[in-house]
Parts: C-alpha cells; structure tokens; sequence
C-alpha cells in the first residue's frame, strides 16, 4: 500500500511554508507514521491543511481552475497566503510499497496573463536505481512548466536510455499533466501516483446525510459524505457477512444495547438502516439515532473496508463522540493503519485531550501561529522534554492540556 512519508505547502492561506515529515532534500527528517494526528488551538490552520489534501484531489479530478472555486473556496487569490505574490506550491514525498524508491511530486499553481489559475509547474523525480541517494538529487521523469515540457515512458525509461523521453504539450493549462499522461499506458508510474491520489478518502460525514434514504442498492465503499451507509451495509451484509458481523460485535462492545443492524428497502425502493436494542422489541432507524452512533458506525466500517483507501482524512473525529470512546478510537485508527496487507495511511486533525492520551509522540504533531500570523508545526518527539516525560508515564493528552506542548 503506498504510504506519503512528507509534504511540504506554501502560499496555501495560513499555511505560507510548512513541512511534516521527510522530503527528498531533508534526508535526516524522519518520515510520517501510518498514523500521523495534527492538534493545535482552533484558528491555527488544521482545517485549511485538511482542505489542502481536499483542494490537491480537486484538481486532479476537476482542473485547478475549477477547485480554486469549490467547497467555498472563493478562487485562488483567497487561497493565496495573505502578502503573498508568488504561487502556490505542493511537494509530496511518497513510496508506492515500503521496497519501491520514493517519488516526489511538485506542483506550482499561479495566474496567467487574464489572471485565470493554471499549472505553472509540475513535475515528478525519482532517484534511479543503486543510486547513492545521500548525496545528489533524483532525476526527473516528468517535467513541465507553463504547459510543455518532456516525460520519459515506461517503468526504468530514465536509467540512461534517451529514446524514451517523450515531448509534452498540454492543451490547456489549467488541467494537471498526471491527469491526462496518467491514463496513457505508456506512462505506468505516472498511472500509478494518479491512481494513488484519485483513492485519498477525505472524510466529510455528517450524521444527518446518513439519515437520509438512498435507493437500495449494494454499495463497495463509504462515500465523502456517509449518505450512502446503507447501501454499504447492504454490501457487506452480502459479500463479507463474517467481516460485517464481526464489525457488528465490535460496536455492540462499544455502544452498550446494540446487538444488530440491518437494512430493510421500503416499498418504493429506498433503503432503511435499523439498529435493535436489547431492551426494545422494535428497531430504532437511523434516523433516530444518536450522532455519535452513527458516526462511530461510520468509521468502524470506513476502516473495515476490503479494499480501503490508501490515504484517509479524518477531520475532528471526536465531534458528537463520548469522551471515554476516543481513546478507543484512536488505538482502532492506529490498528488499521499499522495492519498488515491494505493497510492505509490514516491523517487526522483534533484539538481533543482524550484521543491524544492515545497517541505516541512520534505519530503527534502541533500547529501553531507565529507572531507574523502564519502556521508553523512541530512534531512532539522533537521535544526531549515531553518525549522524557511520556515515556515515564504521562499522557500525552493531559500534557497537552497542561500547555506542555504548546512553543517554549
């Protein structure tokens, strides 16, 4: 499963140059965990990184143009870091498996001369194989700038063969290149990084989408949005009924009085989720349900998918959650994504105590404001000190709290 070991943003609002991780220019950076969690104070910029990961998926699918403008994001000079006149940039340090070199992706978004958003740069460099990867760099087998540019086709193309670089020209600029070279056969790593972020989950559920009735049909995978929860019962009930009763038996260990959950399609073909109550002879509907049923539902089958995504986003898992649940939550977070096989890589942002008392400190990292007003972030391990004090014992929640973690 592939795994993004660091990124680097800037000019992205608040976010005017951060790095969190390992890129291939900071070989001593250690990369991130299977499962990495952002905490700070509210205003710091936790949501704008998770929008970041949002607005990056958005212009692989739509263009940069068109996702400068969705999820109210009010075009590209609102996004543009306060002062700043320069571009907005994106570096993304990842490995298709744990034996695969690293690749690294740089995107550069700006305006054209009718002040539209377009690609200004975009490349991706790997480092060629029994190359000394301490020093030097990795070589480039895509790059392109205002629209042209070269790529080198096949799996090795780049170890010294010439006859494989390829020109590139894109019609229109405001489109990625890995967009449309992406689908070509040719180009397979390509391919393969495309493919890799059109699967990132970035989770928007709300428990009111899933009291909606959607029209019955069996559903692989948990949309965005979690409106279509009962299609994906549907499914699992079918063709992963062990797996689905084990998730069942997960939850009634969590939530006191819940013994199953069903799906039944009303006459006009919609389908209803019903959760049975040991104390209630009739079932409760989904819409009747607390928030933080349906939520801790929605996560436990979002992790227990076959074919998860490689890359999930959680923001603020703990919202509508009791607090003595999240601790649960996070060693749940930390099983999948240390799992072995399929195992994605799961980022979360929160600003809740009890689900970091959770957390080791390599996996925790703070955001914060400078007095310029810009984000800056920090991972906890960093600190000797509260590295010291955790392994004696504390939690890194109640540490937290005590503003221990906070800039000295």
């Amino acid at each position: 499963m592939p795994i993004i070991e660091g990124f680097r943003i800037q000019n992205y609002k608040v976010l005017q140059d951060i790095t969190i991780g390992k890129l291939w220019n900071q070989r001593e950076s250690k990369p991130l965990t299977p499962l990495t969690v952002v905490i700070g104070k509210n205003g710091v910029g936790k949501s704008t990184l998770f929008d970041a990961f949002g607005f990056l998926s958005d212009c692989l699918a739509v263009g940069v143009e068109e996702a400068c403008d969705l999820k109210q994001r009010g075009g590209f000079r609102r996004l543009l870091s306060a002062g700043s006149h320069e571009t907005i940039r994106f570096e993304i340090y990842y490995r298709e498996s744990s034996k695969e070199r690293p690749i690294t992706y740089e995107l550069a978004i700006g305006l054209d001369s009718e002040a539209r958003p377009y690609v200004m740069e975009e490349k991706l460099r790997q480092w060629r194989k029994k190359q000394n990867t301490s020093k030097g760099q990795p070589y480039l087998f895509l790059k392109l700038e205002d629209g042209n540019g070269y790529a080198w086709s096949g799996e090795e193309s780049f170890e010294g063969e010439n006859s494989n670089r390829v020109s590139v020209q894109l019609t229109d600029r405001r489109k990625l290149a890995i967009a449309t070279l992406g689908s070509l056969q040719e180009h397979p790593r390509i391919a393969q990084f495309r493919d890799f972020i059109e699967k990132w989950y970035l989770c928007y559920f709300h428990p009111d989408a899933a009291r909606t009735l959607p029209i019955a049909g069996p559903q692989k995978h948990l949309n965005i949005h979690g409106d279509n929860l009962g299609n994906v019962v549907q499914y699992m009930e079918r063709e992963h009924k062990e797996q689905f009763e084990h998730i069942l038996c997960e939850i009634a260990r969590k939530i006191p009085g819940i013994y199953k959950i069903e799906t039944k399609r009303t006459d006009d073909g919609r389908l209803l989720l019903r959760f049975n109550d040991r104390g209630f002879q009739d079932p409760f509907y989904a819409q009747q349900m607390s928030d933080g049923t349906l939520k801790l539902f929605a996560y436990m089958l979002l992790l227990e998918d076959p074919a998860p995504a490689p890359f999930i986003c959680i923001e603020e898992p703990e919202n509508g959650l009791y607090h003595k649940l999240l601790e649960t939550l996070a060693a749940e977070f930390r099983k999948h994504a240390t799992g072995k096989g399929n195992a994605p890589q799961i980022f979360v942002t929160t600003h809740q105590p009890y689900f970091v008392d959770a957390l080791a400190t390599e996996e925790v990292w703070v955001l914060e404001k400078k007095q310029d007003g810009f984000a800056s972030i920090k991972r906890v391990s960093a600190d000797p000190v509260v590295k010291a004090m955790v392994e004696e014992g504390l939690p890194l929640g109640s540490l937290w709290y005590s503003d221990y973690l906070d800039a000295r």
